[in-house]
């Protein structure tokens, strides 16, 4: 218990430290008027605490609710940072970038997020078992996202659409894609949630003195997505000059850069479950917020897009996106059909995603 707890405050530590980056961006944004380069590098340093931050307050509330709720409020509250990332984009025209993050974060949470959980869980714990049917019935979710991104694709490698037949076509595959979602909700917290209760792990409860309160927890939520707001606002303004600068293309920011920064409470939380030997919860930290990038964050951003953006957004992705993802779904579901993982089985998670983003950064534009 001891170490466990150790580990947890050096995380925690580290994570504050960080947090010296949100004045610093202020400062370099308002009063030294920097390099693009430098504020890029500085917002996107704060995000990373701030995200982390907003995953530990929601821990904190779903300590009591079991591993099905605590799933979902982990990776609401984890998708959050990128969401926020995503409408700032987008009102400011960058269209390819937020495809971009989608494209990232479904894979990153899939591969990056779930292959750490799986090796560093399985360091500890030489095997770690979870529900079969639940992990069975989140991958079937994740095909079903990849079905909506390929049929785009498909449709307009097959006909001369003009772009309002695109979007229209999008709109509708949203609302199909924001009702299974809302359904799925229904599956997983009410008529079968004793699939997504979970097993108690080891270290089950945080020591006495470490549990925040409800308002505790609700106040740090609010302060980390306002500052979160402010922080993309920089970010997203620099991206262009800071690609360009750092010899990358949006493609490989948005998928890569864009997508870790705006994940990293999925990264610290899921990974620490994955220790304590909760990986019920750490599979569905992963898998659900990939599930939720892709059935509701991207139908909302489709909707928000006639509201807040220059113009609507498609759900066209470019066809290695596309292939990215499938191919990231079929090694997910082929490694949690067994209901259970290891190191190894981490190993070869990560091994793919990185294969898939040196190939995005030699990617032309």
């Amino acid at each position: 218990m001891s170490g466990f707890i150790n580990r947890w405050i050096q995380l925690e530590y580290l994570l504050n430290v960080l947090l010296v980056f949100v004045p610093v961006s202020i400062a370099l944004e308002y009063a030294l008027h920097a390099a693009p380069i430098w504020i890029f590098v500085s917002s996107a340093l704060a995000i990373i605490p701030l995200a982390g931050l907003m995953g530990k307050a929601t821990e904190h509330l779903a300590d009591r609710v079991g591993a099905g709720i605590g799933g979902l409020l982990n990776a609401t509250f984890g998708n959050a940072a990128e969401l926020i990332i995503a409408i700032i984009a987008l009102r400011a025209g960058h269209h390819d970038l937020v495809k971009a993050s989608i494209t990232g974060s479904i894979i990153g949470n899939i591969l990056l997020v779930f292959g750490l959980s799986a090796l560093v869980g399985g360091l500890r714990h030489s095997t770690q078992k979870y529900n079969r049917t639940a992990a069975s019935m989140s991958t079937t979710l994740l095909f079903l996202s990849a079905v909506a991104l390929i049929v785009p694709a498909l449709f307009h490698a097959v006909v001369d659409d003009p772009d309002s037949a695109r979007r229209e076509l999008s709109t509708e595959i949203a609302v199909v894609l924001m009702f299974t979602y809302g359904l799925s909700l229904l599956f997983s917290l009410k008529t079968h949630k004793h699939l997504y209760l979970g097993e108690p792990g080891d270290d089950a409860a945080l020591a006495p003195g470490l549990h925040w309160s409800v308002r505790r927890s609700i106040m740090v939520l609010l302060a980390a997505t306002a500052l979160i707001a402010w922080m993309s606002e920089f970010l997203v303004g620099a991206v262009d000059a800071a690609a360009q600068t750092l010899g990358m293309t949006p493609l490989f920011v948005g998928v890569i850069l864009v997508a870790v920064i705006g994940n990293a409470a999925e990264h610290s939380t899921a990974v620490l479950m994955s220790m304590k030997n909760k990986m019920d919860l750490a599979v569905n930290i992963a898998a659900g917020s990939s599930i939720q990038i892709a059935l509701f964050v991207a139908p909302l951003l489709v909707f928000l897009s006639y509201a807040v953006g220059p113009h609507p957004m498609d759900l066209l992705f470019t066809d290695f996106e596309v292939v990215s993802i499938s191919l990231s779904v079929l090694i997910m579901a082929m490694i949690s059909q067994d209901g259970e993982s290891n190191w190894m089985e981490g190993v070869q998670l990560l091994s793919v995603y990185f294969i898939l983003a040196i190939a995005f950064y030699y990617l032309p534009a």
